[in-house]
């Protein structure tokens, strides 16, 4: 059974990496531009070798997740050349189960990730600054799914199901607060659709550009309820960078950022050279098919049908303050804490 993705964005950074934040500086001092991920994947770029002039400036950026249709923007740059073009080598390093998206870009060791809105706002609670600078989905695309024979036909319906999840998301706790996890079993989830496809009263969490797809590859018919309709919307496929980066070298961020745009563009119109090097660098069961599905779907997701903005990625201060309201009110301990200024900055989307 292949196993695919619905983690759901970054794992939050525990609050302790900020406390030992300076120790790990002077640990990781004596490793020299060579401390990288080990999941680096080199060129990035299927078999591209990496550009070794002088003239490049190296970027490194780290997935959230192991490489799939939501890093497509990403994935079409490196393969179209436009990082290239915009002076730029860059590494491409997937993610899994537990990425350290936060702490990679804490440690300097890559100087871009992805993430959701909400991810951003947790690790700004804890210290953090990671800032925003282009929002790919414009609508999130998470969701529950359940078997069509389950009989349930709304997330105010899951009550007797067990919900396979990764707790701790704020997404549940926003389900929660809306009263629609009651008599609900939550158990953890490991990444794969098999327990839905081999139990109607099994519900498991997901993303509508996946997940639906990979049940129905298995011939069991699902019904994909979003949980943006309940009002949680947070932009996803976020790329985030650090705010003392944008300080020191904007224009790096600038090159990035504006690559990354033309890349998503040319993603949505036509997928196949992104997806082409999405698929020679995931090797967790990961199809052309489900690539395809999922590119497909990510289009009304990147730009939702009344959407006037011109303006690939953008992000607004309404929707941020939003979301933080909207988590302040889940955990008051922790309100106040973020401006939602301070989040995002669309000042290098042209």
């Amino acid at each position: 059974m292949a196993v695919f993705h619905s983690l759901g964005g970054c794992i939050p950074v525990i609050r302790v990496i900020v406390l030992t934040f300076g120790l790990a500086i002077l640990i990781m001092s004596g490793c020299g531009p060579s401390s990288t991920s080990s999941n680096s994947t080199g060129s990035t770029s299927g078999n591209r070798a990496p550009d070794d002039s002088s003239s490049s400036s190296p970027v490194a950026i780290q997935l959230n997740w192991y490489p799939e249709s939501e890093h497509g923007g990403v994935f079409q740059a490196e393969a179209e050349g436009g990082y290239q073009a915009a002076g730029l080598n860059v590494d491409i390093r997937p993610g899994g189960r537990s990425a350290p998206v936060a702490q990679e870009l804490a440690l300097g060791r890559v100087q871009f990730g992805f993430a959701n809105a909400d991810d951003v706002v947790v690790y700004r609670r804890q210290g953090l600054d990671v800032v925003a600078v282009l929002a790919a989905m414009q609508d999130n695309p998470r969701c529950i799914l359940v078997q069509e024979k389950s009989g349930v036909d709304s997330l105010s319906g899951l009550g007797g199901l067990t919900l396979q999840c990764q707790a701790g998301r704020p997404y549940l706790e926003f389900m929660r607060s809306k009263g629609l996890l009651e008599k609900v079993k939550e158990v953890p989830y490991f990444g794969s659709v098999a327990p839905l496809v081999a139990d109607p009263k099994i519900a498991i969490q997901g993303y509508s550009c996946a997940e639906p797809l990979l049940a129905e590859q298995e011939g069991v018919k699902v019904r994909v309820l979003m949980v943006s309709e309940l009002g949680w919307n947070p932009y996803s496929s976020v790329l985030i960078t650090t705010g003392k980066l944008i300080n020191e070298q904007p224009e790096l961020v600038r090159d990035f950022v504006k690559a990354t745009q033309a890349g998503w563009e040319s993603y949505l119109k036509d997928p196949g050279k992104g997806n082409a090097d999405i698929l020679a660098e995931n090797d967790h069961g990961m199809t052309a098919d489900v690539l395809k599905f999922g590119s497909e779907q990510m289009r009304s997701l990147a730009m939702p049908t009344g959407d006037q903005s011109k303006v690939f990625g953008r992000m607004s201060l309404k929707r941020w303050a939003e979301l933080i309201d909207q988590m302040d009110v889940l955990d008051p301990s922790q309100a106040r804490l973020v401006k939602p200024e301070d989040c995002f900055t669309d000042k290098f989307l042209k």
